[in-house]
């Protein structure tokens, strides 16, 4: 058979991650040192784990209902009350497997064929390939390193046109760190408004903030009906194996995700949902030491990376770097392949995430300072080999 002719065109016409595609190569290098997949190296508090492993000596294997459990459902809005200022009801509160899944959700409940979402870059890997696959219509909109990669109203307004549906809007940033303040999300905010546009915001690194309170663009006047928040518990809480994330949003749209969460899904792992309860009940100290672990890591990072002579961007957010590597003089793609199979060490090429990634490369800081301090010992030996 011809497999090729029998894949659809839209799945054959999507490229590998590339992520995934250095983190392979480099788990088939021995002694290679990967700061390329954002994965903590925490593992899950204690408490959580214990919680897990009781609901499974107590038998709690059956599916939940589609939308999670209740008592899950209610704790994640006590939370978001609790530590982020937002409002929201169990009704609008929709439970799912990962972070990955709520957003493929917003974007397939509201995308038709033809429909524009705009994508800041650089970005998360998946947002585009997700738009593809409904039949939207991807419109990136880059971002610079001199204001920060944040997105302004400016660069909005020239990406909006009649057919616009929805806005991804990832911040706290992968790759870049980058972060919207109050100032920052205020004139987005009065120019989104007056307009019939969704905002899909992705917060998973929303506890992941350096040097204050994470702001969501939800929590601005006339915003809540217009957004649906993503988040989830991989990173904030090292739970990334349990596959557990979460929407809030208006109910129609909700309520809309579920029909399709069901059909698709049925419902999240229910081991994990019993765990999550008691994450967000009692891990704000875990979530505080591996901040602080986090922080002191990131600075580490940044001040060797610019003394070496990459340029960085301080990131305010998340648990990545993303260095300039103009003075290399090659591709991004180039540049990681020749680091990993010269000096053993993985990073991520810029391209990756957009054409507006280009001439940088991603380091996640997600790794212990043993890794860091030996990697880049090993990124400036690579330097100074090539005479840069």
């Amino acid at each position: 058979m011809e497999y090729e002719k029998l894949i659809a065109a839209r799945a054959r016409a999507m490229r590998p991650s590339g992520i995934r595609k250095f983190f392979d190569i480099a788990s088939e290098i021995e002694g290679c040192i990967s700061l390329g997949v954002g994965e903590p190296d925490f593992k899950t508090p204690w408490a959580i784990r214990d919680a897990g492993i009781r609901s499974l000596e107590k038998g709690r294997t059956w599916y939940t209902g589609n939308a999670g459990l209740a008592e899950l459902r209610a704790e994640i809005c006590t939370y978001l009350a609790r530590r982020l200022g937002l409002s929201y009801t169990p009704a609008e509160t929709l439970v799912t497997v990962g972070g990955s899944e709520a957003i493929d959700l917003c974007v397939r409940t509201l995308i038709n064929p033809g429909d524009e979402v705009i994508i800041p870059e650089p970005c998360f890997v998946c947002y585009d390939p997700i738009t593809t696959l409904t039949g939207g219509v991807p419109v990136p909109v880059p971002l610079k390193a001199e204001n920060g990669f944040k997105l302004t109203v400016e660069a909005l307004a020239a990406a909006v046109t009649p057919k616009t549906k929805l806005l991804i809007f990832p911040f706290p940033s992968n790759p870049t760190g980058a972060v919207m303040r109050e100032e920052d999300l205020a004139p987005l905010a009065e120019f989104l408004r007056t307009r019939d546009i969704i905002v899909l915001s992705d917060e998973i690194y929303a506890e992941l903030t350096y040097g204050g309170r994470h702001e969501s663009i939800a929590s601005l006047p006339g915003m809540r009906e217009r957004t649906v928040l993503v988040s989830g518990f991989s990173k904030t809480y090292a739970m990334t194996g349990w596959r557990l994330g979460y929407a809030c949003g208006p109910q129609p749209l909700i309520k809309a995700m579920t029909k399709v969460h069901q059909s698709a899904i049925m419902c999240a792992p229910t081991t994990s949902q019993y765990a999550a309860i008691t994450a967000l009940r009692r891990c704000d100290a875990d979530i505080e030491a591996m901040r602080g672990e986090y922080d002191m890591r990131r600075r580490l990072l940044v001040d060797r990376l610019n003394r070496m002579g990459l340029t960085c961007f301080s990131p305010e957010g998340a648990f990545y770097a993303f260095p300039s590597i103009a003075r290399a003089g090659m591709p991004s793609e180039e540049f990681c392949e020749k680091l990993l199979y010269s000096k053993k060490v993985a990073v991520v090429p810029g391209s990756a995430f957009g054409a507006s990634g280009e001439g940088h490369v991603r380091i996640s800081y997600s790794y212990s300072v043993e890794h860091l301090t030996e990697a880049l010992h090993r990124i400036e030996q690579f330097l100074q080999e090539l005479g840069v």
